[in-house]
């Protein structure tokens, strides 16, 4: 197999582990991360109702000049706080979706707290 393809693979694997433990509801919706190469995709996700409540991405046209970077990663995380804000949720449960709690993924998880979040 390929060296990207195992990674991926053993991305899944984490993410199935994690998925066992972490899981949101009305009172603290499930915030998830993806990354890909050029986008970075945030959802908060009700599980009991199988809902996403708010999605922020920057393949947005207003989010475009968002750069998949750290600092990017930061404001994308504000954005997507302010939208639960406006929700009025306040406290959610963070899931890496299998990466590791650093770089980008810990960008977003410092940038919704810094709007108000709670985690």
């Amino acid at each position: 197999m390929e060296r990207l393809e195992q990674k991926k693979i053993r991305r899944v694997r984490r993410k199935k582990h994690i998925r066992k433990l972490v899981s949101g509801d009305g009172a603290r919706p499930r915030m998830t991360v993806y990354k890909s190469g050029r986008y970075i995709y945030v959802q908060v996700i009700d599980d009991l109702k199988e809902q996403t409540l708010v999605a922020a991405s920057n393949i947005e046209k207003q989010l475009r000049k968002i750069k998949p970077t750290v600092a990017g990663a930061e404001e994308l995380g504000k954005v997507a706080a302010e939208r639960l804000k406006e929700k009025k949720i306040d406290r959610i449960v963070f899931d890496r979706n299998g990466y590791a709690y650093h770089g980008i993924v810990k960008s977003i998880a410092d940038g919704a707290r810094k709007a108000g979040i709670q985690f």
